[in-house]
């Protein structure tokens, strides 16, 4: 319901309480959507499209799955830490439903880096099912931005009215074995199709990297984190992780 543009709304009524503690069980959203993804371009490689246009159709699948969730709240992050000089006129920034300039060439930029990687990764011969393990870990990386920082809006300002809680560390665990469970499915279905355990080790220390600079930035900027940081932690963490395998393989 929450991460999801799936009508699961029309199955079930969830108190307000579950939405608080959702954000460590976004890796198991990621098996969801990078499933979709992996589905799609394996279906693409199947009905011998080219490489680039099955990464394509990957990436606008998980856009549709979600409604352009991570997407929109990048865009948003983008014009925020772009265009603004304070933590004021950031989180105004970041409000508005308006793309500026900002938001505009960093979508652009995503897309352009991502789908040439990833047309490169599975043009040498790399299992789809990566896509479901980066997808997983990167949103299980995200995910701890709400142990690191405190939320910056309070919760009348909030876009979705919701703050969330930071989860007892019974969860914490949970959300890591989430995020890692995929990769480790990857590595016995596709043994060979995928990066070795010494690769992912690698690949994944300038993401961790990352997040602790973006972490560090948004809490000079605005002393905490909005739901806006989250998306654009996700998708900038994804990029990184297939950046950091491009450049391993």
């Amino acid at each position: 319901m929450f991460f999801t543009r799936l009508p699961l709304w029309r199955l079930a009524t969830v108190e307000r309480s579950y939405f608080e503690r959702v954000v460590p069980l976004w890796p198991l959203a990621g098996w969801l959507t990078g499933g979709v993804m992996a589905l799609v371009l394996w279906l693409s490689q199947l009905a011998s499209l080219p490489t680039g246009v099955g990464v394509a159709l990957a990436l606008l699948s998980r856009c549709l799955l979600t409604g352009a969730l991570h997407e929109d709240g990048f865009a948003d992050f983008c014009d925020g830490f772009g265009g603004g000089t304070s933590r004021e006129r950031t989180l105004s920034i970041m409000k508005d439903s308006h793309i500026g300039t900002y938001g505009v060439l960093g979508l652009i930029l995503y897309v352009l880096v991502v789908w040439n990687v990833l047309t490169a990764l599975f043009e040498a011969g790399l299992s789809p099912l990566i896509l479901v393990a980066v997808d997983a870990l990167a949103k299980g990386l995200s995910a701890t931005i709400i142990y690191f920082l405190p939320y910056a809006r309070t919760e009348a300002d909030a876009k979705n009215r919701l703050v969330y809680v930071r989860t007892p560390w019974m969860e914490r665990l949970l959300s890591l074995v989430l995020a890692l469970a995929p990769l480790v499915v990857c590595f016995y279905v596709a043994p060979d199709a995928v990066p070795s355990p010494v690769q992912w080790f690698l690949a994944l220390l300038l993401p961790v990297c990352g997040c602790v600079a973006l972490f560090l930035w948004m809490h000079r900027r605005l002393q905490g984190y909005t739901g806006d940081c989250c998306g654009a932690t996700f998708l900038i963490t994804e990029t990184l992780i297939y950046l950091s395998i491009c450049l391993i393989v």
